[in-house]
């Protein structure tokens, strides 16, 4: 088994749980069969109990489709809404200027700190153009 690449994966990376699938029908009292995508048809699609998680859905985690455009390559781009807070931290011997984004797909909870001058690089019309960095 040493070298063997399971769900496409390999290293130190890999994802632990590869995502949630519907249960075709139960095999035995401890194996189910799992209704897998194409790109999972080299695996088995009968699982152990042990090694399936259950999925509770939150319904306050569902974004609307509408306000989301997938692309063909099944992908889409999450844009910024408005910046929410500005931090600069020090480390050793300079200086990181991060910022706190909100996205469009996500609620205000789900705003994740990002790098300032990525940001800045990317969607400049967030920035006012005669402001300075403190």
């Amino acid at each position: 088994m040493k070298g063997v690449m399971r769900f496409g994966k390999k290293g130190k990376l890999s994802p632990r749980y590869v995502g949630p699938y519907r249960i075709l029908k139960r095999i035995d009292k401890v194996a189910y069969e799992l209704e897998l995508p194409a790109n999972l048809a080299v695996v088995h699609p009968v699982f152990h109990i042990s090694l399936l998680k259950k999925c509770v859905g939150d319904p306050a985690s569902v974004v609307p489709l509408e306000t989301v455009v997938v692309k063909d390559s099944h992908s889409y781009e999450d844009v910024p809404v408005q910046i929410l807070d500005r931090q600069v931290r020090r480390l050793r011997n300079k200086e990181v200027a991060s910022i706190k984004v909100w996205w469009k797909s996500q609620s205000v909870e789900g705003a994740t700190w990002e790098a300032e001058a990525a940001i800045k690089a990317k969607y400049p019309h967030l920035f006012p153009s005669n402001s300075t960095p403190a």
